[in-house]
């Protein structure tokens, strides 16, 4: 994976680990802090509300009194329990023995007389409050008036004649849920808790039955216990909206998120501007075709090459192509750039990987060799120079020569700039004396600027007085590779992309069908025969369809990329007719 994707993945992931902890923490802490909160509420609120019970409890307590003073009796008592009586109070009860006698209001509480030692809900508590002097508690019990209550039942004790404590019964109250503790459970759901409120469903049990409690269900909830009689009380406290802050996290999140996303995203534009930078830094100093240095960035890797240990030495070899201005006429462009791609390819497997290499433009390629002397670098510049060069076009493989001059630093110049001058003269040396050879510089050798060797194909053949055509000297594949304008004009082409496309680029099609084993056996006769000077006179297909008669001279030569080409001028019979008869005529 690349460096600009990594890091800043890596800074994304570790931001959010960090993010992942401070979410964490931040949870923790607001937890704590809410359990405190909750566990005050529900300490405060749940001695409230024992308070609230104990205030309902204190009815019986008063009762109880009036009858230890009045030696067992209430007299008026609807008048003193209607003075006691709250909103909050369902009923007020007096059973002695056990049984209900009197009951406050009388109205709608008929029902209530009853015998509670013996009845199957109440009596088992009922004795065991009787047998063991404790107030009890049971409920809750849906009232027949409606809603639910709970039974407080105070057992009362008297002394007999001879001072010998007895039972007398009980002082009952029947307190409404929730109306006894209202105003603790409207405080907190005022404070967004929900709550619950339970208690032993006896004095000898464990099991907590519900008094009342709020909607939904409570999770993981703080809890405070408290004691009325021998029945253990519970009151549990949680938050609404549960123990965590949802915003604040959800906040914490988004926030620190957009912070690391933001920073991930500068390192990913700051990398990718840095890899940018040097990538145009590389791209400015390479050659995009052949993937080495250009001229550019060779001259400035050699100057600091030199300059590092300018003691050393160092051998710069110059070389181009021969001819290769003919391979871009003959096969494009394409091509030539395949011909290039391929000799700087064999530079990168001839030489060791100090060697610094570079094109310096056109089809002139450099090559310095560190702590190389010239009779370090000859036989391996030699090995290249010969080493057998190729380019494809069309399924068959065609090859190319180099010509290269080289020259030693410090031995032949003082610094790069002459150095390479030096390499250029020599290259010029052997452009000089035929091309294709390795020619170490020598003092005598012209060192200035190059001058134009030669000319190009094309320069000739398009002045030549005449049409002319270059194709392969081959009895089986006669391949043209070649017109001149003068002989797409006579023959009526427009181009020779169209006279290779309608002669299949063949130059047997140029001849009439009639004729073509007849001159193509004429021309090898006069090849194999030595005899390169005779005319040879046929009919010249042209692009219309129609045939010109032609007088064609032709001449095999030796071609360095091609073998045997046949070079041909073609000269108009009709046209040489009439010019000619008329110098003779006079």
């Amino acid at each position: 994976m690349k460096k600009k994707t990594l890091v800043p993945l890596i800074v994304f992931l570790l931001g959010m680990c960090l993010v992942g902890l401070i979410v964490y923490k931040t949870d923790a802490i607001e937890k704590e802090q809410k359990r405190t909160t909750a566990q005050l509420n529900a300490t405060t609120y749940g001695e409230r509300i024992k308070n609230e019970i104990t205030n309902g409890i204190e009815i019986t307590d008063t009762l109880q009194q009036i009858l230890i003073s009045e030696n067992g009796e209430i007299n008026y008592f609807d008048t003193i329990s209607k003075n006691i009586m709250s909103d909050s109070i369902e009923s007020i009860q007096l059973a002695p023995n056990g049984v209900v006698t009197d009951i406050y209001p009388a109205e709608g509480n008929e029902a209530g007389k009853i015998d509670l030692l013996h009845d199957k809900d109440r009596g088992e508590i009922s004795c065991y409050a009787r047998d063991n002097h404790t107030l009890i508690t049971q409920g809750p019990f849906e009232l027949k008036q409606g809603g639910y209550g709970i039974a407080v039942r105070n057992p009362v004790y008297l002394n007999d004649k001879n001072g010998q404590e007895y039972f007398w019964g009980f002082t009952i109250v029947i307190l409404r849920v929730p109306d006894i503790f209202s105003d603790s459970i409207n405080a907190l759901s005022d404070f967004s808790y929900k709550y619950k409120l339970s208690k032993t469903s006896s004095p000898w049990s464990d099991t907590y039955e519900v008094v009342y409690q709020s909607d939904g269900t409570l999770t993981n909830p703080v809890s405070y216990d408290f004691t009325i009689g021998e029945e253990n009380w519970k009151f549990e406290v949680m938050p609404e909206n549960g123990w965590g802050n949802t915003a604040l996290i959800a906040i914490i999140i988004g926030f620190f998120t957009s912070i690391i996303l933001i920073l991930s995203v500068l390192i990913w534009v700051w990398l990718t501007s840095k890899e940018n930078k040097n990538r145009f830094q590389k791209l400015a100093h390479m050659d995009s075709l052949t993937n080495i240095y250009n001229r550019y960035g060779f001259d400035e890797l050699a100057e600091e090459m030199i300059a590092k240990n300018p003691n050393a030495h160092y051998v710069v070899a110059l070389f181009d192509i021969d001819d290769f201005k003919f391979i871009n006429d003959i096969y494009g462009h394409v091509y030539g750039d395949r011909a290039l791609k391929n000799l700087a390819d064999s530079m990168k497997i001839s030489f060791p990987s100090d060697a610094l290499l570079g094109r310096n433009g056109g089809d002139e390629f450099c090559i310095l060799l560190p702590n190389r002397t010239y009779d370090d670098a000859k036989e391996q510049l030699q090995q290249f120079t010969m080493l057998p060069k190729i380019f494809s076009y069309k399924g068959n493989d065609y090859p190319f020569y180099i010509s290269l001059g080289y020259a030693e630093y410090p031995t032949a110049a003082s610094n790069r700039a002459q150095l390479m001058r030096c390499a250029d003269a020599a290259l010029y040396e052997v452009k000089l004396h035929g091309k294709n050879g390795c020619m170490a510089y020598k003092e005598g050798l012209q060192s200035g600027v190059r001058k134009q060797l030669g000319f190009a194909l094309k320069d000739i053949s398009e002045h030549l007085p005449g049409a002319f055509i270059i194709y392969r000297a081959d009895k089986e594949n006669d391949e043209l590779f070649y017109a001149n304008h003068e002989f797409l004009h006579m023959a009526g082409y427009k181009d020779i992309d169209e006279l290779f496309k309608l002669t299949k680029k063949s130059f047997r099609n140029l001849i009439r069908e009639d004729e073509q084993q007849q001159i193509e056996a004429s021309i090898w006769q006069q090849i194999d025969n030595g005899n390169e000077n005779d005319y040879i006179y046929f009919h010249l297909r042209k692009a219309d369809g129609t045939y010109l008669s032609v007088l064609d001279h032709g001449r095999i030569v030796e071609n360095q990329q091609y073998g045997r080409v046949f070079y041909v001028l073609f000269m108009d019979w009709a046209d040489m007719h009439i010019r000619y008869s008329d110098k003779f005529s006079e």
